[in-house]
């Protein structure tokens, strides 16, 4: 299913998580940075997975500044899922970027169809930890195969509400 993914990325991990997401579902996929996409763009894709690096316990400026430019009628008849790169354990203090990104679309009655996803960098520059390549691709073909994807291994909370 065509599937677009947006992402920012400071330091290119984030880039790459998304890069490696469009790659393992081929050719109806596409990934392309938050500062060259429009809500219009989102036409004709089914699945629009957002991503971001977790600054702050938050997405970065531009991918907050894409949600927020976001209109209700933007979304219906789209699946979202959202994912960020993040250090493992530190930012626990402040929270992650992917559960806020999942919060601004549901927040504007988007329809969240996977569990927000981290995928851990080993220092504050990267590179990201081993696997995480790998744990991106199958994720992504989690989501696009309708698979519940808090089964999967990973840090992240499973919910408890919806």
């Amino acid at each position: 299913m065509k599937t677009l993914i947006i992402y920012d990325s400071q330091y290119g991990n984030t880039e790459q998580v998304a890069k490696a997401m469009a790659e393992a579902l081929g050719k109806e996929a596409k990934a392309v940075k938050v500062g060259q996409v429009k809500a219009a763009d989102m036409k004709g894709y089914a699945y629009v997975i957002i991503g971001s690096p977790t600054q702050g316990g938050r997405a970065t400026p531009a991918t907050a500044a894409f949600l927020n430019s976001l209109k209700t009628d933007d979304l219906p008849g789209k699946r979202f899922a959202a994912f960020d790169t993040r250090l493992k354990g530190f930012t626990k203090i402040f929270g992650y970027a992917a559960p806020r990104i999942e919060a601004v679309i549901k927040e504007k009655r988007g329809n969240c169809t996977a569990q927000p996803q981290g995928f851990i960098v080993a220092k504050a520059k990267g590179p990201l930890a081993e696997g995480e390549l790998e744990r991106a691709a199958t994720w992504a073909k989690a989501i696009v195969a309708g698979m519940p994807t808090n089964l999967m291994p990973g840090e992240f909370k499973v919910k408890t509400k919806e």
